[in-house]
């Protein structure tokens, strides 16, 4: 416990004191960019990233400032601090209204982290060792990040959040020269992507973990937009000239070595334990299309020696690609199907329940316990409660927290060894013995509740009391 990392409920005292001087200045904005990337070894709280999201939406929110916030909080020199801002950028690119990631496209404030490294940490010398371990991956995230801005700014929209699939997807219906030059940028951001390169023992805190889904999000829907352009290129390739079809083989050859590398980075999500149903199925294409389109290129070349130089043979080809192309229509499918889920968006944080560190998980379940036991001292107040009793008992006492004796809705009074309540405008014994019940006194049949609250030593005092007011 030294200095300003002092830990207050999981936040350090300097988190607490520069969100106070925001809230002194009437920052409001500045405050919640700071309560969202404290230094706190959790993924940003939902609740935060929620308001942000919903400040990007505000025509009242300026954009820029927000921006400028976010990029500021990654000039820190606590790991936890950049990586949850870039991952903050990132929930927003995702989530958040489009004027966010038209910002950062157009503008100058990339990510400058190609160099950063944390050797301090705020836990020690552990929390040193785990700075270290983590800085490769805010390179690795920040340079995707530049990337995924960079390509909005190429091609004026973002890969995941464009339309897919056969009918209405923007890849499959695109022409062949906008193809050609789409597909290589999308190459580069899937590249920048996939260098992330992690594996499932690295995901080791809450921090890396929500980076990790957050990429995985995007992996599914670029792919599915990777795979349905490739598709449209295939289509499309034998109508080409001979430059064209020089350019989308190599495309083709470039896609095929991406294939599997996704596969890679699938196997590492499934290790982690993300469900299988939501990890999209991946079909490689068999070799001999890939033979075809090389064929093809060279009878385009004049090539001698080629297998197809022959217009007959061309058709052959032609047919052997659209037989072939089943393949990749299945991996279109499948990977358009995951994209359009939204159960893993659905989660806290943006993490999948397996992401809960076991000390979290033992922490929450003593929390839960305590305040179960505060509210049942609270439900049974009065009556002798050590917290130790059993649920079955606990509920028939919750449901019956008073006893019998009280209850005036009883046709007959249960007896009690307790000196009962005295009321003075009450009819006397005498009274009551003398009174004939009928079914027209009592139409409910509720009785006299006070009939037998008073016992015959009190009205023998009573009656002696009244003889010598008499007698005065």
């Amino acid at each position: 416990m030294s200095g300003l990392n002092v830990r207050m409920a999981g936040q350090t005292i300097n988190d607490r004191l520069l969100a106070a001087r925001h809230s002194i200045a009437g920052q409001g904005l500045a405050k919640s960019v700071c309560k969202a990337t404290t230094e706190e070894m959790i993924a940003p709280k939902k609740k935060h990233l929620d308001y942000l999201v919903h400040c990007t939406n505000e025509p009242n929110v300026s954009i820029p400032q927000l921006a400028n916030l976010l990029v500021e909080r990654t000039q820190n020199t606590n790991w936890v601090v950049v990586y949850k801002a870039l991952i903050t950028v990132h929930h927003l690119l995702a989530y958040g209204n489009e004027r966010f990631t038209q910002y950062l496209a157009s503008s100058n404030s990339t990510f400058q982290l190609s160099n950063f490294l944390d050797k301090s940490g705020v836990q020690g010398a552990a929390g040193a060792r785990i700075g270290y371990d983590m800085s490769p991956f805010i390179r690795r995230y920040a340079k995707y990040l530049n990337e995924k801005a960079l390509s909005y700014r190429t091609v004026a929209f973002d890969f995941c959040k464009v339309k897919r699939g056969k009918e209405e997807g923007s890849l499959r219906m695109m022409n062949a020269e906008k193809l050609l030059k789409t597909l290589p940028v999308l190459q580069a951001q899937l590249d920048a992507l996939l260098e992330f390169d992690c594996t499932a023992n690295d995901l080791t805190n809450g921090v890396i973990n929500m980076c990790f889904m957050l990429l995985f999000r995007d992996l599914i829907r670029l792919f599915a937009c990777y795979n349905d352009g490739i598709i449209n290129l295939l289509e499309k390739y034998f109508d080409m000239n001979k430059k064209n079809c020089r350019e989308a083989l190599d495309l083709y050859k470039k896609f095929l070595i991406r294939m599997d590398r996704v596969g890679e980075f699938l196997k590492v999500a499934e290790n982690v334990g993300i469900d299988k149903g939501d990890i999209p199925d991946l079909t490689k294409a068999p070799s001999s299309l890939l033979d075809a389109l090389e064929g093809h290129l060279a009878t385009l070349e004049g090539k001698k020696g080629s297998a197809a130089n022959t217009p007959t043979q061309t058709a052959s080809a032609q047919k052997n690609v659209a037989s072939v192309m089943g393949a990749l229509s299945s991996t279109s499918s499948s990977f358009g199907n995951a994209a359009a889920s939204t159960r893993l968006d659905n989660q806290p944080n943006g993490a999948a329940p397996m992401f809960i560190d076991d000390s979290l998980r033992q922490q929450a379940l003593a929390e839960e316990e305590a305040a179960m036991n505060q509210y049942k001292v609270h439900l049974l107040q009065g009556t002798e409660l050590t917290g130790d009793e059993d649920i079955s008992d606990i509920v028939n006492k919750v449901q019956s927290p008073t006893n019998a004796a009280n209850n005036p809705f009883l046709s007959t009074a249960p007896t009690s060894n307790q000196q009962s309540i005295v009321d003075l405008f009450g009819p006397t014994p005498a009274d009551t013995a003398s009174t004939t019940s009928k079914a027209s006194d009592d139409l409910l049949s509720l009785g006299n509740p006070f009939a037998d609250m008073f016992g015959g030593q009190y009205y023998v005092a009573m009656e002696s009391e009244r003889l010598y007011v008499n007698i005065v």
